[in-house]
């Protein structure tokens, strides 16, 4: 059930990141990451009064704070690099970046995946090189500049993971109630601070609130899904989310890549896979 629920989570959050990159090129990124975090704040605020949980101790709402702060970087960083570079590039290097860090963090923990975990990292620091173009032609330009900012989005990304594998199942879904006051908080004042407008092109805001319906219905399954399985098994099946971000901006957008980049995804792809079947050996 913890692989279903990942997979699952998988494809909610790359259709999420999809549309949130799509109003990022209408919109500035910090007013797409604002408008999707309060659409994902009001989304979560409902559920946790329709199930009925009782508001949890300090521990749960700490980490869920966390996640919170690391979400208003993450998303940010990846919608700006989403909307200045190909989704098929910054998508699979915020993935792996993501993946590996939790993976690194349950080791330390004292999970022991196994040799193919080890063998998936090397494969995944090849696969970077190739998706980012540091090997091979891109199709659509992808600078330094944006590269930087998918890995900052992946490092965000996996501070969250992390922090969520944290909460107890007790805490139902407070913990991401107390992570989007924390990244609202964070964006609201950034955008307040930068004067950043709050006009788009398109319905740009409407797309943004879809995205951040999305992005918390993911967040949620990930919950479910880390609290009945290992964090290191989890993380990599969820990390998989590049997948739908990059079919849909193939066939929707008609993005192209050349053949480094399609080994380099079909490296990232095998990367992730190795790193999940060594947590489930």
């Amino acid at each position: 059930m913890p692989i279903v629920l990942a997979a699952v989570c998988a494809v909610v959050y790359g259709v999420a990141d999809y549309c949130g990159g799509r109003s990022a090129r209408r919109a500035p990124s910090l007013f797409v990451s604002l408008v999707g975090q309060i659409s994902s704040f009001v989304l979560a605020v409902i559920f946790v009064l329709a199930v009925g949980t009782a508001v949890p101790g300090w521990h749960d709402l700490l980490w869920g704070a966390l996640a919170g702060a690391a979400s208003a970087v993450a998303l940010a960083s990846f919608y700006h690099a989403l909307s200045h570079g190909a989704m098929t590039v910054v998508a699979p290097i915020t993935a792996v970046t993501s993946a590996v860090i939790p993976v690194a963090f349950g080791l330390l923990r004292g999970e022991r995946p196994g040799a193919l975990a080890y063998i998936g990292m090397v494969v995944a620091v090849a696969a970077v090189a190739l998706v980012s173009g540091a090997v091979g032609q891109r199709h659509i330009a992808t600078g330094r500049g944006t590269i930087v900012f998918a890995f900052l989005a992946g490092l965000g990304f996996a501070v969250i993971f992390i922090a969520l594998g944290e909460t107890r199942s007790a805490s139902g879904m407070w913990p991401l109630v107390s992570a989007r006051v924390v990244s609202v908080t964070v964006i609201a004042s950034i955008c307040l601070a930068t004067r950043t407008g709050v006009r788009g092109r398109g319905g740009a805001w409407r797309l943004a609130a879809f995205a951040g319906v999305l992005d918390m219905s993911a967040n949620g399954i990930y919950l479910l899904a880390v609290r009945r399985g290992l964090l290191s098994i989890v993380v990599v099946v969820v990390a998989l989310y590049p997948v739908s971000t990059v079919c849909l901006a193939f066939g929707l957008d008609r993005e192209r890549v050349s053949r480094s980049q399609a080994a380099g995804m079909v490296l990232a792809l095998g990367a992730l896979v190795l790193v999940s079947l060594s947590g489930a050996a």
